[in-house]
This record gives structure tokens, sequence and C-alpha cells, in this order.
């Protein structure tokens, strides 16, 4: 074996353990391993998982708060409208530069896996798919990355996006992004949908659009999406994200639309943070969440998962790429707070997260890839409660980050 680590604790199970490695792949968990390895790591009985993994994050425009005029409304169309001041002015290399932070603060907190959205439209043009792509090439060895070509000012409304999407595919974007909510009419929604689907089946590719992220109970694009992803055979392939529209709609329309897209496969991706800053702004009290159904969703076996979404820019002012405080987040806003709760919160940011992305490799477990994380920490609950440092980062059988927290008292 190349490395072993030795004294693992797993969560839901008794005493320590040693986890194997043979090259990028986990050979063996046992009570104890007798041989040696070339390069050993003891996790001293702290708590050891798989990798976190985040499926929605806008790279081109974090860390851009700082240099951007205030969103003084706080709303997403004002959010839309302050980017369009940047945009038009994206290079390469000021994209690289800020997502490259991102990646590596990412793999720094235990993320080894993440989609990237980058803007498709005729403001920026493809200037954000370009600097993505080089992102991917330059930091594709620290982390697998997937680019979303994301139609950010809709596809009808913004008249020669269409065009942009299937030049963004052939460049080498791995995912047809969709922004359905956002167009003008339920008309124009349900054609969005059919040209992302067109677009995805031309390239082969899976589907990931941000759907009726508002609070409006009018905005039923998530229906048809269901519809169209059965229609099209696409089970397994397609991810929404927000669907906080869902949470407005009265119960019986939301089980209807829940058991559909249960039937379609689709993974549904909450990210509470950005719904909990955005949405509800009209509201007077009771102000809403702006979350989508989480529970009800996951109740009727849909697979849920969480990203961070933004980091630093004009929607959202926080973010530090960490998986680990969007669960904490997703946690509170979601009221999974009971002991069995938070395990599927911490689910949400890895396996689920994972399947949503199709990626067969991942997960704690012999045959899986080595793709793991050592807290400084003994349990799950410590682990999410403490925001508990990440002491060794192992991606692909190999040492990627470590980090430690130390601290005491000194008496005066």
């Amino acid at each position: 074996m190349d490395l072993i680590v030795r004294n693992a604790r797993l969560d839901g199970r008794d005493g320590t353990v040693d986890i194997g490695v043979d090259g990028e792949t986990i050979a063996a968990i046992r009570d104890h391993i007798e041989e040696s390895a070339p390069n050993e790591i003891d996790a001293e009985g702290d708590l050891t998982t798989t990798s976190f993994v985040n499926p929605h994050m806008h790279v081109d425009k974090c860390l851009k708060a700082s240099t951007m005029r205030q969103n003084e409304s706080q709303t997403l169309q004002e959010a839309i409208l302050i980017t369009w001041e940047f945009k038009r002015e994206y290079q390469t290399e000021d994209i690289v530069s800020r997502a490259g932070q991102v990646v590596e603060a990412a793999l720094r907190n235990g993320t080894t896996a993440m989609r990237m959205f980058a803007d498709v439209d005729t403001i920026g043009g493809l200037a954000p798919i370009e600097g993505e792509l080089e992102t991917k090439n330059r930091y594709g060895h620290l982390m697998d990355l997937e680019v979303v070509a994301f139609p950010q000012e809709g596809i009808l409304r913004d008249q020669g996006t269409e065009d942009l999407m299937r030049k963004a595919m052939e460049m080498g974007a791995d995912v047809a992004g969709g922004l359905p909510w956002y167009e003008r009419t339920d008309e124009e929604a349900r054609r969005h949908v059919d040209i992302v689907f067109d677009i995805a089946k031309e390239f082969d590719t899976d589907i990931h659009m941000l759907v009726d992220d508002t609070d409006d109970p009018t905005s039923r694009s998530l229906e048809y999406l269901a519809v169209k992803t059965m229609d099209e055979g696409y089970h397994g392939r397609v991810t929404a994200s927000h669907c906080g529209a869902l949470a407005a709609y009265d119960d019986t329309y939301a089980a209807k639309v829940i058991s559909m897209v249960d039937d379609a496969g689709i993974s549904i991706c909450s990210n509470p943070h950005i719904s909990l800053v955005l949405s509800g702004r009209r509201d007077k009290e009771p102000i809403r969440r702006g979350m989508t159904r989480v529970k009800e969703l996951l109740a009727a076996g849909v697979n849920v998962c969480s990203g961070q979404d933004d980091v630093h820019d004009p929607y959202y002012p926080f973010g530090r790429a960490d998986q680990l405080e969007v669960a904490l987040i997703a946690a509170h806003a979601t009221h999974l707070t009971y002991p069995t709760e938070l395990r599927t919160v911490f689910d949400m940011v890895t396996a689920n997260a994972a399947r949503a992305m199709r990626l067969d490799w991942h997960g704690l477990e012999e045959g899986k890839r080595a793709d793991i994380v050592v807290f400084q920490a003994k349990t799950l609950v410590d682990a999410l409660r403490l925001q508990a440092p990440r002491r060794f980062v192992i991606r692909k059988g190999r040492l990627a980050a470590r980090s430690r927290l130390e601290s005491e008292l000194v008496a005066g």
C-alpha cells in the first residue's frame, strides 16, 4: 500500500480503523492493517469522512463584491444589474485569478469536486466560459472541475444566447445550464427548457438549471422540467437548484410536483445561505425563509444536495468555499437538527452532491477513490458545531492539504 490513515474514526462505527490506499484507490478499511506504507497519517481517533462535493458555484463572479457597487436592495435583480457593469469587461486572467483562489480555499476545506457555473449571454459573451475552462486547465490537478454553460440573462429574452450556448459546449463546457423562470412568460420558460434539452442531447451532457428561484407561487417551471426529463428519458441526469417557489405553492400542488420530481430522478440543489439572503425581501412579518421544501423532498426519496453558490459577490457578501459551513446553515434553515438529521445534512454536501454530479468514484469504502478528510473533531456533531479544521485532506490517494487550529488561555 502507498498510504495508510491510522486510527480513523468513522461516523456510526465504534472504535477506530485503518484505511489503506493503493495508488488512487481505497484498498482496505480494517480494524488494523498489519503492513506498513511509505506514507502514513495518524488520525489520532479523529472523525474521518469522504470528501466534500460542491455542485453549484459561480466562480466567474466570485470575490468581486469589494470592487462592485453595493447591492442596496439586496435583491437578485439588482445583483444581476451590478454584474452587467463588470461582465462587459471580463478578462480571462482576472476570472482565473479569482476562481483559482476559491478552488484552493475549497480544497483546503475538504472539497475535491466542484461544478462551476459560467455566464453565457450577449453581455459578457463567452469570456466567462473561456475563464472557467482555463481555470479547469490550470487547477484540474487539485480538484475535479466541471464547467456549466449558464444563460444568466435567459435565452428567449436575450436573443443570441442560444447560439452562444452551443458555442460554449463546442469549446468544452461539461454541463448545459438553464434559467427558465427568468424568461418573460410561462410559454417562453417552457421553450427555454426545450432548448436546453436540445443542446444537452446534441452534446450528450447532463443538465443543471436554476429553477423557480423566487417566492412567486405562479412561477412553475419545475413541473415542466420534470415532465420534459421523463419524456426525454433523462432520468438521473438533471439537477434543479433553488426551487424556492415550491415552498409558496399550496400543499396539494407541491405534493404533486415533488412526486413528479422523484419520478423524473431530478436532484434538487438547495443553497440555503443565498435563499435566506435574497428571498422574502418584500415580505412583512412573518418573513419567509425562501427555502424549498427540503424535508418533504427528502421524505419522498428525492436526492437533495447543497452547494456554496456564491463567494463574496453582489449576490452574497460572505462565503468561504466551505461545504461544512454550508451544511451548518442548511441545518438551521431547513430544521434538520435532530441527531439523525445531521447525518442527512452532511450527506447533502458529500454523498448526495456526488450523486447529483454522477461521481461514481466518490465514497469512503473499499474500491472507491481515496478522497478523504480528517477533521479536528471526534464526532460529526462536533465537526458541524465547532466548524472543525480539516487536519488532512487527501485527494486521489495523496495528501493535498492540511491545517490545525491551536489556542490557549494565558493567565494574566
